[in-house]
This record gives structure tokens, C-alpha cells and sequence, in this order.
């Protein structure tokens, strides 16, 4: 192989508004999946400590489930099983459907993770501060909503960061559910220009950016909002 094309870095400059349009839909896709997953694991973890054992068994089976699943299984499920086979469709338009199939796809496949995160801080606040709450008349709902889980989320600041980066590198994944985003767009560069090394340096540049950011500043969070034992 010639090494002057191997190491050719105009590829980068020829595509470069490709590229940024990449990692753009890459960080559309990490934050809304990011904010759904939120919701839905804080949803399962409340599950998964409620006093009724019907709610504790679905939110335990969900965990189960969705953890030991593949996420390529969870995407192509959602983009070639629901969408194409079933016809269950967000949006006429295939970039806008295939996008909100990738997020709720990986929403729901990082709720689980969220849900395991966020019990494992429950599990840290004493249980006499739960047993004052139900003392004043705080519903199992109230208690937890106004005691429990704002000190478990203190507790698991660094947890759910460590989260939020596997997130966004698990959205390379989303290229099986034809969503177009930073990963996408280095195959189809690969495609054109070959497996050159600049191309791949540069892509691995682009997530260090997302990454390094989000790690650093859930560490400095986590220490800022440490809980005093």
C-alpha cells in the first residue's frame, strides 16, 4: 500500500463538515437518550425497592433481561422488528424515525444500568431515615421522592457518569439500526478513501473530546456533592 495515501490527511479536510455533522447527531443522540434513560431507570429502581412484590418482580425481570441482551440484539429489534417488520413508525421521514428508534433502543437498554445505579444508592441511605419518613406519614411515593433518592443520586454521581461515557460510545453501535452518526460517517469515509490512519486518529480524537469532558467533570461533581457520613 502506498504510505502517502495511507497517511493522507485530506480526507479530514474534504469531509470535515461531515464529520462535525456526525458527532452533532452523535450528541443529539447520547443526550436524549441520556435524559430518557434517566427517567426510566429511576423509574425501575423505585420499582425495584416498592413494598408490592408484583412491582418488584417486573422491575427485576426488566434489569434481567435487558442487561444480558446484546445492544446490537435491542437495536435491530427496535429498527427492523418494530419499525419494518411491524410498521410502527415515529415519523415519515426515515432520518427522524430511524433517530428516535436509536433512542429508544439505547434508552431503554442503559435504563437497566441507570436502575442498578441508582439501587445501589438507595441502598446507602440508613434505614432509620426511611422509617422517619413513614413515622410522620410520609407515603412510600413521598418518602422516597423527598428523602430517599435525592441523597442516592448524591451518592452515585460517579456511577451515572460512568454511564453517560458508555452511552456515548455505545452509540456507535446505532450504524445497525441505519442511523446515520460519527461512526457511521468513519465507515462511509473508510468506504471512499480506504482505512487511511489519519481518519481513524481523527475520529478517535472526536470522542475523546465528548468523553475526557464528561469524565472529568462527574469526578469534580461527585466530590462537590459527596455526602458527609
Amino acid at each position: 500500500m502506498d504510505t502517502s495515501t495511507l497517511f493522507d490527511f485530506s480526507p479530514l479536510v474534504q469531509d470535515f463538515d461531515k464529520i462535525i455533522a456526525g458527532f452533532w447527531a452523535t450528541i443529539r443522540l447520547t443526550v436524549m437518550s441520556a435524559v430518557l434513560a434517566l427517567v426510566l431507570g429511576t423509574v425501575l429502581a423505585a420499582m425495584r425497592v416498592a413494598p408490592t412484590p408484583v412491582l418488584r418482580w417486573a422491575g427485576a425481570a426488566y434489569v434481567n433481561v435487558v442487561r444480558n441482551t446484546p445492544l446490537t440484539l435491542v437495536l435491530i429489534l427496535c429498527a427492523l422488528g418494530l419499525s419494518d417488520a411491524m410498521q410502527l413508525t415515529f415519523s415519515d421521514e426515515p432520518s427522524t424515525n430511524y433517530y428516535w428508534w436509536a433512542v429508544t433502543g439505547l434508552s431503554a437498554y442503559t435504563a437497566a444500568f441507570v436502575c442498578e445505579a441508582l439501587r445501589s444508592g438507595i441502598n446507602t441511605v440508613s434505614v432509620g431515615q426511611a422509617e422517619a419518613a413513614r413515622a410522620i406519614g410520609l407515603t412510600f411515593t413521598q418518602s422516597l421522592r423527598l428523602v430517599v433518592l435525592p441523597q442516592a443520586f448524591r451518592t452515585v454521581i460517579s456511577p451515572l457518569g460512568s454511564i453517560l461515557i458508555a452511552l456515548t460510545k455505545n452509540t456507535t453501535i446505532v450504524i445497525v439500526g441505519s442511523y446515520i452518526e460519527a461512526a457511521a460517517q468513519m465507515k462511509q469515509m473508510f468506504d471512499d478513501y480506504g482505512g487511511t490512519i489519519p481518519i481513524f486518529l481523527g475520529f478517535a480524537f472526536g470522542y475523546m473530546v465528548l468523553t475526557l469532558p464528561t469524565g472529568f467533570f462527574f469526578g469534580w461533581l461527585a466530590k462537590r456533592m459527596a455526602v458527609a457520613r
